[in-house]
Protein backbone atom coordinates (compact mmCIF):
# COMPACT_ATOMS: atom_id res chain seq x y z
CA UNK A 1 0.00 0.00 0.00
CA UNK A 2 1.43 3.35 -0.85
CA UNK A 3 3.02 5.42 2.18
CA UNK A 4 1.20 8.98 2.21
CA UNK A 5 4.02 11.22 3.36
CA UNK A 6 3.52 14.52 5.76
CA UNK A 7 3.31 17.02 2.77
CA UNK A 8 0.23 15.02 0.90
CA UNK A 9 -1.79 14.13 4.26
CA UNK A 10 -1.17 18.45 5.00
CA UNK A 11 -2.25 19.70 1.80
CA UNK A 12 -5.11 17.46 1.84
CA UNK A 13 -5.99 18.80 5.01
CA UNK A 14 -5.82 22.28 4.39
CA UNK A 15 -7.06 22.43 0.89
CA UNK A 16 -10.49 20.88 1.77
CA UNK A 17 -10.00 17.03 0.38
CA UNK A 18 -9.67 15.53 3.12
CA UNK A 19 -13.50 15.52 4.82
CA UNK A 20 -15.12 14.97 8.15
CA UNK A 21 -15.30 16.34 11.48
CA UNK A 22 -11.87 15.70 12.60
CA UNK A 23 -10.15 17.31 9.98
CA UNK A 24 -12.45 20.37 10.12
CA UNK A 25 -11.33 20.51 14.00
CA UNK A 26 -8.10 20.32 12.97
CA UNK A 27 -8.68 22.84 10.44
CA UNK A 28 -9.91 25.35 12.85
CA UNK A 29 -7.06 24.93 15.23
CA UNK A 30 -4.78 25.47 12.23
CA UNK A 31 -6.36 28.51 11.21
CA UNK A 32 -5.97 29.62 14.99
CA UNK A 33 -1.91 29.15 14.42
CA UNK A 34 -1.92 31.01 11.29
CA UNK A 35 -2.70 34.17 13.22
CA UNK A 36 0.42 34.47 15.29
CA UNK A 37 2.30 33.21 12.40
CA UNK A 38 1.29 36.24 10.26
CA UNK A 39 2.28 38.76 12.90
CA UNK A 40 5.60 37.37 13.09
CA UNK A 41 5.67 37.58 8.88
CA UNK A 42 4.26 41.05 8.76
CA UNK A 43 6.53 42.02 11.93
CA UNK A 44 9.57 40.75 10.55
CA UNK A 45 9.11 42.60 6.81
CA UNK A 46 8.11 45.92 8.26
CA UNK A 47 11.36 46.07 10.57
CA UNK A 48 12.97 45.48 7.24
CA UNK A 49 11.42 47.37 4.61
CA UNK A 50 11.86 50.21 7.57
CA UNK A 51 15.76 49.73 7.71
CA UNK A 52 15.62 48.46 11.26
CA UNK A 53 17.04 45.19 10.55
CA UNK A 54 20.42 45.07 8.73
CA UNK A 55 20.77 43.72 5.11
CA UNK A 56 23.85 42.22 3.99
CA UNK A 57 25.10 43.47 0.56
CA UNK A 58 27.35 41.21 -1.48
CA UNK A 59 30.48 42.39 -3.83
CA UNK A 60 29.01 40.65 -6.91
CA UNK A 61 25.20 40.47 -8.27
CA UNK A 62 22.79 38.01 -6.60
CA UNK A 63 19.68 36.88 -8.20
CA UNK A 64 17.29 35.23 -6.41
CA UNK A 65 14.86 32.33 -7.19
CA UNK A 66 12.23 31.64 -4.75
CA UNK A 67 8.69 30.90 -4.17
CA UNK A 68 5.93 31.98 -1.85
CA UNK A 69 3.97 28.86 -1.26
CA UNK A 70 5.53 25.52 0.85
CA UNK A 71 5.80 22.51 -1.84
CA UNK A 72 6.89 22.17 -5.18
CA UNK A 73 6.72 24.81 -7.46
CA UNK A 74 9.01 23.71 -10.32
CA UNK A 75 12.04 26.07 -8.66
CA UNK A 76 14.54 24.07 -9.17
CA UNK A 77 14.29 23.94 -13.13
CA UNK A 78 13.69 27.69 -12.89
CA UNK A 79 17.54 28.05 -10.79
CA UNK A 80 19.03 25.90 -13.72
CA UNK A 81 17.33 28.23 -16.46
CA UNK A 82 18.46 30.87 -14.62
CA UNK A 83 22.08 30.15 -14.48
CA UNK A 84 22.40 29.02 -18.14
CA UNK A 85 20.88 32.32 -19.12
CA UNK A 86 24.21 33.83 -17.06
CA UNK A 87 26.59 31.34 -18.44
CA UNK A 88 24.93 32.67 -22.46
CA UNK A 89 25.47 36.27 -20.78
CA UNK A 90 29.27 35.43 -20.34
CA UNK A 91 29.01 35.36 -16.56
CA UNK A 92 30.15 32.74 -14.27
CA UNK A 93 27.62 32.15 -12.18
CA UNK A 94 27.69 29.82 -8.88
CA UNK A 95 24.39 28.86 -6.72
CA UNK A 96 24.23 29.52 -3.22
CA UNK A 97 21.36 27.82 -0.88
CA UNK A 98 20.95 27.44 2.66
CA UNK A 99 21.39 23.05 2.44
CA UNK A 100 18.12 22.87 3.55
CA UNK A 101 17.42 19.06 4.80
CA UNK A 102 21.58 18.12 4.32
CA UNK A 103 23.29 17.05 6.76
CA UNK A 104 26.52 17.91 8.20
CA UNK A 105 29.23 17.62 5.50
CA UNK A 106 26.43 16.44 3.30
CA UNK A 107 24.69 17.82 -0.10
CA UNK A 108 21.15 18.59 -0.17
CA UNK A 109 18.72 17.54 -2.41
CA UNK A 110 18.53 20.20 -4.35
CA UNK A 111 22.31 20.82 -4.52
CA UNK A 112 22.80 17.34 -5.71
CA UNK A 113 20.24 17.03 -8.40
CA UNK A 114 21.97 20.98 -9.44
CA UNK A 115 25.00 19.41 -9.79
CA UNK A 116 23.78 16.73 -11.94
CA UNK A 117 21.80 19.19 -14.07
CA UNK A 118 24.80 21.58 -14.55
CA UNK A 119 27.71 19.99 -13.79
CA UNK A 120 30.12 22.96 -14.28
CA UNK A 121 28.02 25.45 -11.93
CA UNK A 122 30.01 25.89 -8.62
CA UNK A 123 27.01 25.25 -5.88
CA UNK A 124 27.89 26.67 -2.00
CA UNK A 125 25.19 25.49 0.85
CA UNK A 126 25.68 27.73 3.60
CA UNK A 127 23.13 28.56 6.14
CA UNK A 128 24.48 32.19 6.21
CA UNK A 129 23.90 32.94 2.52
CA UNK A 130 25.90 36.64 2.70
CA UNK A 131 28.60 34.50 3.69
CA UNK A 132 27.87 31.44 0.89
CA UNK A 133 27.83 34.38 -1.88
CA UNK A 134 30.94 35.75 -0.33
CA UNK A 135 32.64 32.00 -0.61
CA UNK A 136 31.17 32.07 -4.36
CA UNK A 137 33.01 35.23 -5.41
CA UNK A 138 36.36 34.03 -3.55
CA UNK A 139 36.71 30.63 -4.19
CA UNK A 140 35.13 29.89 -7.27
CA UNK A 141 35.54 33.17 -8.80
CA UNK A 142 31.76 33.77 -9.25
CA UNK A 143 30.86 36.68 -11.00
CA UNK A 144 26.99 36.37 -10.26
CA UNK A 145 25.53 34.44 -7.41
CA UNK A 146 22.09 32.50 -8.30
CA UNK A 147 20.07 32.37 -4.76
CA UNK A 148 18.02 29.19 -4.40
CA UNK A 149 15.31 29.32 -2.45
CA UNK A 150 15.81 32.65 -0.43
CA UNK A 151 13.17 35.02 -1.30
CA UNK A 152 12.07 35.44 2.33
CA UNK A 153 15.68 35.49 3.46
CA UNK A 154 15.45 39.10 3.51
CA UNK A 155 18.76 39.65 5.52
CA UNK A 156 20.53 39.59 2.21
CA UNK A 157 20.29 42.16 -0.76
CA UNK A 158 19.94 41.22 -4.14
CA UNK A 159 19.63 42.54 -7.38
CA UNK A 160 16.63 40.77 -8.58
CA UNK A 161 13.98 38.31 -7.32
CA UNK A 162 12.55 36.04 -9.64
CA UNK A 163 9.29 34.17 -8.44
CA UNK A 164 8.03 31.08 -9.44
CA UNK A 165 4.37 30.28 -9.31
CA UNK A 166 2.90 26.90 -9.64
CA UNK A 167 -0.50 27.14 -12.01
CA UNK A 168 -1.89 24.26 -9.82
CA UNK A 169 -2.45 26.44 -7.12
CA UNK A 170 -1.22 29.44 -7.08
CA UNK A 171 -1.91 30.38 -4.23
CA UNK A 172 -1.00 28.09 -1.75
CA UNK A 173 -4.73 26.94 -1.11
CA UNK A 174 -5.50 30.80 0.13
CA UNK A 175 -4.24 31.10 3.57
CA UNK A 176 -1.12 31.53 5.84
CA UNK A 177 0.59 28.48 6.85
CA UNK A 178 0.00 26.23 8.63
CA UNK A 179 -3.98 26.59 7.65
CA UNK A 180 -2.34 26.61 4.15
CA UNK A 181 0.71 26.71 2.31
CA UNK A 182 1.74 30.36 2.16
CA UNK A 183 4.92 31.25 3.31
CA UNK A 184 3.91 34.82 3.66
CA UNK A 185 1.07 36.97 2.12
CA UNK A 186 0.37 37.59 -1.35
CA UNK A 187 1.68 41.13 -1.61
CA UNK A 188 5.01 40.31 -0.52
CA UNK A 189 5.33 39.86 -4.78
CA UNK A 190 5.60 43.69 -4.18
CA UNK A 191 9.44 42.53 -3.55
CA UNK A 192 9.92 40.85 -7.06
CA UNK A 193 11.20 41.88 -10.16
CA UNK A 194 9.73 38.83 -11.98
CA UNK A 195 7.03 35.98 -11.82
CA UNK A 196 7.24 32.85 -13.67
CA UNK A 197 4.26 30.61 -13.72
CA UNK A 198 5.05 27.29 -14.03
CA UNK A 199 2.98 23.92 -15.39
CA UNK A 200 1.40 26.89 -17.25
CA UNK A 201 -0.44 24.43 -19.47
CA UNK A 202 -1.66 22.58 -16.51
CA UNK A 203 -4.75 25.54 -16.49
CA UNK A 204 -6.45 27.32 -19.39
CA UNK A 205 -5.84 30.55 -21.08
CA UNK A 206 -8.57 32.34 -18.93
CA UNK A 207 -7.74 30.98 -16.10
CA UNK A 208 -3.99 32.19 -16.55
CA UNK A 209 -4.93 35.85 -17.23
CA UNK A 210 -6.78 35.37 -13.95
CA UNK A 211 -3.70 34.53 -12.07
CA UNK A 212 -1.73 36.95 -14.05
CA UNK A 213 -4.31 39.97 -13.08
CA UNK A 214 -4.71 38.67 -9.42
CA UNK A 215 -0.92 38.68 -8.80
CA UNK A 216 -0.18 41.83 -10.81
CA UNK A 217 -2.37 43.50 -8.62
CA UNK A 218 -0.67 42.36 -5.28
CA UNK A 219 3.15 43.37 -6.84
CA UNK A 220 1.82 47.49 -6.67
CA UNK A 221 3.10 49.79 -8.93
CA UNK A 222 6.55 48.57 -9.41
CA UNK A 223 7.41 47.21 -12.58
CA UNK A 224 7.07 43.46 -13.28
CA UNK A 225 8.22 40.74 -15.60
CA UNK A 226 5.70 37.81 -16.38
CA UNK A 227 6.57 34.58 -17.58
CA UNK A 228 5.10 31.55 -18.33
CA UNK A 229 6.35 28.10 -18.45
CA UNK A 230 6.38 24.76 -18.63
CA UNK A 231 7.93 21.60 -17.31
CA UNK A 232 8.95 19.12 -20.30
CA UNK A 233 10.78 16.07 -20.05
CA UNK A 234 14.09 15.94 -21.41
CA UNK A 235 15.14 12.15 -21.22
CA UNK A 236 15.69 9.41 -18.69
CA UNK A 237 18.61 9.46 -16.60
CA UNK A 238 20.65 6.20 -14.42
CA UNK A 239 22.34 6.67 -11.70
CA UNK A 240 25.33 5.72 -13.66
CA UNK A 241 25.16 8.69 -15.87
CA UNK A 242 23.55 7.05 -18.46
CA UNK A 243 20.63 8.22 -20.81
CA UNK A 244 17.62 6.83 -22.15
CA UNK A 245 15.35 8.26 -24.59
CA UNK A 246 11.83 9.50 -23.15
CA UNK A 247 10.43 7.39 -25.82
CA UNK A 248 11.22 4.27 -23.56
CA UNK A 249 8.65 5.12 -21.25
CA UNK A 250 5.41 5.06 -23.91
CA UNK A 251 3.56 1.81 -23.43
CA UNK A 252 5.77 0.47 -20.48
CA UNK A 253 4.49 -0.67 -17.23
CA UNK A 254 5.78 1.54 -14.21
CA UNK A 255 6.29 2.07 -10.90
CA UNK A 256 6.83 5.60 -9.82
CA UNK A 257 8.56 6.34 -6.71
CA UNK A 258 8.90 9.93 -5.48
CA UNK A 259 9.63 12.09 -2.17
CA UNK A 260 8.95 15.52 -3.39
CA UNK A 261 6.69 18.52 -2.62
CA UNK A 262 4.24 17.49 -5.11
CA UNK A 263 4.03 14.28 -6.41
CA UNK A 264 0.61 14.44 -8.25
CA UNK A 265 2.42 16.52 -11.03
CA UNK A 266 5.05 13.74 -11.20
CA UNK A 267 2.50 11.35 -11.55
CA UNK A 268 1.01 13.13 -14.19
CA UNK A 269 4.70 14.31 -16.30
CA UNK A 270 5.22 10.26 -16.19
CA UNK A 271 1.81 9.41 -17.50
CA UNK A 272 1.76 11.95 -20.02
CA UNK A 273 4.84 10.17 -21.78
CA UNK A 274 2.94 7.28 -22.40
CA UNK A 275 3.55 5.10 -19.45
CA UNK A 276 1.26 3.06 -18.01
CA UNK A 277 1.69 3.71 -13.88
CA UNK A 278 0.38 0.57 -12.11
CA UNK A 279 2.55 1.15 -9.03
CA UNK A 280 3.26 4.21 -6.56
CA UNK A 281 4.98 4.80 -3.97
CA UNK A 282 5.15 8.31 -2.47
CA UNK A 283 7.56 9.14 -0.05
CA UNK A 284 7.92 12.55 2.55
CA UNK A 285 9.63 15.42 0.52
CA UNK A 286 13.30 15.30 1.21
CA UNK A 287 13.00 11.58 2.06
CA UNK A 288 16.33 9.97 2.45
CA UNK A 289 15.79 6.24 1.59
CA UNK A 290 17.15 3.81 4.03
CA UNK A 291 18.07 -0.09 2.42
CA UNK A 292 14.32 -0.74 3.69
CA UNK A 293 12.62 1.62 1.67
CA UNK A 294 14.77 0.63 -1.23
CA UNK A 295 13.85 -3.27 -0.56
CA UNK A 296 10.01 -2.17 -0.58
CA UNK A 297 10.21 -0.36 -3.48
CA UNK A 298 11.93 -3.19 -5.33
CA UNK A 299 9.41 -5.73 -3.86
CA UNK A 300 6.61 -4.03 -5.45
CA UNK A 301 8.18 -2.94 -8.37
CA UNK A 302 9.55 -6.80 -8.89
CA UNK A 303 5.81 -8.46 -7.56
CA UNK A 304 3.97 -6.78 -10.00
CA UNK A 305 5.70 -7.20 -13.04
CA UNK A 306 6.87 -3.97 -13.76
CA UNK A 307 9.13 -3.06 -16.41
CA UNK A 308 10.56 0.15 -15.37
CA UNK A 309 10.80 2.15 -11.80
CA UNK A 310 10.71 5.43 -12.52
CA UNK A 311 11.66 8.50 -9.94
CA UNK A 312 13.04 11.99 -10.08
CA UNK A 313 16.37 13.79 -10.25
CA UNK A 314 15.91 15.00 -6.86
CA UNK A 315 15.04 11.36 -5.65
CA UNK A 316 17.84 9.35 -8.10
CA UNK A 317 20.74 11.00 -6.53
CA UNK A 318 19.98 9.33 -3.05
CA UNK A 319 18.95 6.58 -4.21
CA UNK A 320 21.81 5.63 -6.37
CA UNK A 321 21.33 2.36 -8.01
CA UNK A 322 20.77 1.25 -11.99
CA UNK A 323 18.55 -1.31 -10.56
CA UNK A 324 16.27 -2.88 -7.35
CA UNK A 325 15.30 -6.45 -7.54
CA UNK A 326 16.42 -6.36 -11.25
CA UNK A 327 14.13 -3.63 -12.21
CA UNK A 328 15.94 -0.51 -14.24
CA UNK A 329 15.69 2.34 -12.21
CA UNK A 330 15.17 6.01 -14.22
CA UNK A 331 14.66 9.32 -13.21
CA UNK A 332 12.71 11.59 -15.78
CA UNK A 333 14.87 14.63 -16.25
CA UNK A 334 12.50 17.79 -16.23
CA UNK A 335 13.75 20.97 -17.92
CA UNK A 336 11.70 24.34 -17.85
CA UNK A 337 10.53 25.42 -21.25
CA UNK A 338 9.51 29.54 -21.15
CA UNK A 339 6.17 29.75 -23.44
CA UNK A 340 6.10 33.70 -23.13
CA UNK A 341 8.09 36.58 -21.53
CA UNK A 342 11.39 35.06 -22.45
CA UNK A 343 13.12 37.42 -24.20
CA UNK A 344 11.78 39.88 -20.97
CA UNK A 345 12.84 37.60 -18.54
CA UNK A 346 16.26 37.46 -20.02
CA UNK A 347 16.56 41.25 -20.73
CA UNK A 348 15.75 41.55 -17.11
CA UNK A 349 18.30 38.93 -16.09
CA UNK A 350 20.72 40.70 -18.38
CA UNK A 351 20.39 44.27 -17.29
CA UNK A 352 21.16 43.17 -13.36
CA UNK A 353 24.37 41.36 -14.23
CA UNK A 354 27.27 44.13 -13.11
CA UNK A 355 25.23 46.02 -10.74
CA UNK A 356 25.47 46.13 -7.67
CA UNK A 357 23.18 45.07 -5.15
CA UNK A 358 20.84 47.10 -3.39
CA UNK A 359 19.04 46.01 -0.36
CA UNK A 360 15.83 47.81 -1.95
CA UNK A 361 15.67 45.64 -4.55
CA UNK A 362 13.97 42.85 -3.53
CA UNK A 363 15.97 42.55 -0.17
CA UNK A 364 14.29 39.26 0.44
Amino acid sequence: MPRLPDAATFRALVDGSQQGLPAALLRGLLAGCAVPYGAAVAARNMLYDLGWLPIATADIPVICVGNLTLGGTGKTPLVAWVARQLGQLGEKPAIVSRGYAAARESTSDEAAELRMLLPGVPHVANRVRAAGVAEAALRHAATVAVLDDGFQHRRLARSLDIVAVDATDPYGCGRLFPRGLLREPLHGLARAGGIVLTRALSVDAARRSAIKNELMRFAGTRPLVWAEAVHGPRCLRSADGSLRPLTDLAGRRVAIVSGIGNPAAFRRTVEAGGAIVDNELIYPDHHRYASGDLAEIGRAAHSTDMELIVTTVKDLVKIQTNDLAGVPVVALEIALDILTGEDNLHRLIGSVVGAPAVGCLGDA
